[in-house]
């Protein structure tokens, strides 16, 4: 089992004419390895897993472990609202060659956290891989409490958490948890600097795709107890993350990726493109932080 610990960036999946632009990956993928990113997801929310259908899922993974050729950690986005499916598209992600699989609360259906301890110890012992657990309350209307993540990490198969909520309170709780075998993981870009200076293992990031150096030094900085350096990174982009809060993720990010020259803008509905009233607003950032030069000279000089 790689070490699942940094900067780990959320991939977007870029499109082009209604299909998979892998060519662009590749380059998305190239950007982050050589700026230091230390783990990629692939088709979790950030990359429109929603929108994916099996075989560009099949197609997208492939590409992905192929092109990291186990550099970094590979997670795979797998969950969804039934434990049977989740089963299916874990054990999918293994046949693919994914490190591990990124399994995020099941969604709409809202289970007790009786419900929640079963379903992950269902796809840790079924699935093949090892899971990280994933809390998003905002996307999926279901909390898992501390309690259960608690009794969830002494599973041998389940080897850490993404995080999302933005609270100190609860980055707290689980960062209790922490073990040699049991990673955490913020998933909240403007909290994860105070996540990682208050115990968390790194960060499972949608900014560090248009500025992965900038995240990795930040991490960096964090975990090793640097505040002063750690919050001074953070504090250079924190009009990146306003920015690219505009609109519902990854409507901003796919713009910006576009602008700095990674693929288009395109994503699929019910996503739409990027209202124009932001476009201005996102480019200043853009500018600011010199990130059309970072991927033409393939690092990045927000860092």
């Amino acid at each position: 089992m790689k070490n699942i610990i940094g900067s780990i960036c959320a991939l977007a999946t870029p499109f082009r004419a209604e299909a998979l632009d892998l060519a662009a990956f590749g380059v998305l993928i190239d950007y982050q390895l050589a700026a230091g990113t230390q783990g990629l997801v692939v088709a979790g929310s950030t990359g429109e897993a929603h929108a994916l259908d099996q075989a560009e899922y099949d197609r997208l993974l492939a590409f992905a472990v192929e092109r990291v050729a186990g550099r970094v950690p590979v997670l795979a986005g797998t969950g969804g609202a039934n434990t049977n499916k989740t089963i299916h598209a874990t054990r999918r992600a293994l046949s693919l060659g994914a490190d591990a699989a990124l399994v995020v609360t099941p969604y709409y259906v809202r289970p007790t956290q009786e419900g929640l301890l079963k379903h992950y110890t269902a796809v840790a012992e079924e699935g093949g891989l090892p899971v990280v657990l994933y809390n998003v309350l905002s996307r999926t209307a279901c909390d898992m409490l501390p309690e259960t993540v608690a009794a969830l990490a002494t599973h041998e198969r389940i080897v850490g958490i993404k995080e999302a909520r933005n609270d100190a309170e609860r980055i707290a709780a689980v960062v209790a948890l922490k073990s040699p075998h049991f990673r955490i993981l913020s998933g909240d870009d403007p909290t994860c600097a105070q996540a990682m200076l208050s115990g968390a293992d790194g960060v499972i990031s949608v900014v560090a795709n248009v500025a992965p150096a900038a995240l990795r030094a930040l991490s960096d900085a964090a975990r090793e107890g640097d505040a002063a350096t750690a919050l001074a990174r953070d504090a250079a982009l924190v009009d990146l993350y306003t920015a690219l809060g505009v609109e519902p993720n990854p409507i901003p990010l796919k713009w910006a990726l576009h602008r700095i020259g990674i693929g288009n803008a395109d994503v699929r509905l019910p996503l739409v493109p990027l209202s124009a009233k932001h476009h201005e607003r996102v480019q200043r950032v853009l500018d600011r932080l010199q990130l059309l030069q970072a991927v033409q000279h393939g690092h990045s000089s927000a860092a």
